[in-house]
């Protein structure tokens, strides 16, 4: 089984080809209220050697359909992110995979696509409840959020068997600074998880 793994809040250049070299599948470009908000030009530049293979991913909060199309015209993702229940509100085409994210103790999905599953507020580095995420996870394609770091990927990987993993703040040296280091020891962790399932 291989592990999908996000790294999400990149806002340099520098960042972005760090997780692209620790073998990211993944990177996240925020354009919701947050100490990683980056604009989407910006995001379009620090983006431009992302190989195709990548998915970059805009991450969005109860955006209106006016800040998704400049998000969309600007930086085109390949992946938007937000609440589950932001897409009914949203013109998305269908170039775009749309990433729906639940939080813990609200609606559970009942989609066999790909999602995001994390606890009520995103990048506070708070972890969900592993066991109930696992049988969640049985569900569709999960990619587990919320308070992830090498230090504990490993074990929520053997414990929920998510199709993936996403990182934000445990990857900082600071809020909304990002660790070219940290990005490794997460990707490595992650990965060797993957040869234990």
């Amino acid at each position: 089984m291989n592990i999908f793994v996000k790294i999400c809040g990149l806002r340099s250049a520098e960042h972005v080809s760090a997780a692209i070299e620790a073998g990211a599948d993944a990177v996240g470009f925020v354009f919701a209220n947050s100490v990683r908000k980056i604009g989407p030009l910006e995001a379009a530049a620090i983006s431009t050697n992302v190989p195709p293979h990548i998915k970059r991913v805009a991450v969005m909060m109860h955006p209106t359909d006016e800040e998704w199309q400049k998000v969309l015209r600007e930086f085109s993702p390949d992946v938007l992110q937000t609440d589950a229940e932001d897409f009914s509100s949203l013109d998305i085409p269908d170039s775009i995979e749309p990433w729906p994210v639940y939080r813990e103790g609200r609606s559970e999905p009942g989609t066999p696509s790909t999602y995001i599953f994390e606890g009520p507020k995103s990048g506070q580095g708070e972890t969900v409840d592993w066991s109930r995420a696992a049988a969640i996870a049985k569900c569709g394609q999960m990619i587990l959020a919320g308070g992830l770091g090498a230090h504990n990927v490993a074990e929520a990987i053997r414990t929920v068997r998510p199709f993936g993993v996403d990182v934000s703040s445990a990857v900082e040296s600071a809020p909304g600074q990002k660790d070219k280091q940290l990005i490794r020891d997460f990707v490595i962790a992650a990965k060797a998880a993957e040869k234990e399932l």
